[in-house]
C-alpha cells in the first residue's frame, strides 16, 4: 500500500483541562484586620498569596491514545503497533500477518475526528492466511472493537470496498485526518497476479463509532 509520505499534516488535538479555582476562607474577623494580624502582616498590607491548587483533568475528558489491539468480527484479537512510511512512501505494514500497523499520521483512539487507519497483510508465503483475511467477507452491521492502553471503543462496519492497488493519495478518505471519526481497516485483496506484482486490489473496510470511548478495565 502506498501513499505520499508528506501528503497529510499531523492531527492536532485540543485537550481540555478542568481548572480548580481556590478561594480564601474567612472567620468573620477579616473586617477588623484579624486575618492580616494572624498572618503577621501589618494593617493595610497585602496578605501572603494562597498556595496554588494544581489543575486536574476532569474525569469526563477523553485522552486519545494509540490503538494497541483490535477485536475483529470473528472475535480474533489482532495486536497493533504504530508504523510510519518508508522513504518510497509505502506504508511500513508489519511483516507478521498476525500483527496490524496503525499509521501514526492518522487519528488515534478517542480523537473526535479523522480516519484511524489500521492495515495488515492478508497472507504470507511462509505464514499462510492472516486474521485480516476475514475482512474480505466483512458485512455491514458487524462489530469491531479497538483498544488503546486506557480506552476501548466499539465500531460498526458500514462498508467494504475494493480499491485498485495504487498510491493512497488517490483515495484520501482512507487516511485523511479530516471528517468524522472512523476506523479504516485495509488489507490486500484478489486477484493475485504474480507477473503484475501480486495482489491487484485493496480491501477497505470503513467502520464508525457505536458509542463514545470508555475506560478500559484492568486485566
Amino acid at each position: 500500500m502506498r501513499r505520499a509520505a508528506a501528503a497529510c499534516a499531523a492531527v492536532l488535538v485540543a485537550v481540555s483541562l478542568a481548572g480548580c479555582g481556590s478561594a480564601a476562607s474567612t472567620d468573620g474577623s477579616a473586617g477588623k484586620g484579624g486575618a492580616a494580624a494572624a498572618r503577621g502582616a501589618t494593617p493595610g498590607s497585602e496578605p501572603p498569596a494562597e498556595p496554588a491548587v494544581p489543575a486536574r483533568r476532569a474525569s469526563s475528558v477523553v485522552v486519545p491514545g494509540a490503538p494497541v489491539s483490535a477485536r475483529l468480527p470473528s472475535g480474533t484479537v489482532v495486536p497493533i503497533r504504530g508504523v510510519s512510511t518508508r522513504a518510497d512512501g509505502e506504508l511500513a505494514v508489519p511483516r507478521d500477518v498476525r500483527t496490524a500497523g496503525w499509521w501514526r499520521g492518522g487519528a488515534r483512539l478517542g480523537d473526535p475526528f479523522g480516519s484511524m487507519l489500521v492495515a495488515a497483510h492478508v497472507d504470507s508465503g511462509s505464514q499462510g492466511l492472516g486474521p485480516y483475511a476475514e475482512l474480505l467477507r466483512a458485512r455491514p452491521g458487524q462489530r469491531v472493537q479497538v483498544a488503546s492502553r486506557r480506552l476501548v471503543q466499539d465500531f460498526v462496519i458500514r462498508s467494504l470496498r475494493l480499491v485498485p492497488q495504487a498510491p493512497l493519495t488517490r483515495e484520501g478518505v482512507i487516511f485523511s485526518p479530516a471528517g468524522p471519526a472512523r476506523l479504516t481497516l485495509v488489507t490486500c485483496a484478489p486477484p493475485y497476479v504474480r507477473s503484475r506484482g501480486g495482489y491487484q486490489n485493496l480491501a477497505v473496510v470503513t467502520a464508525v463509532p457505536v458509542s463514545p470511548p470508555h475506560g478500559r478495565k484492568s486485566p
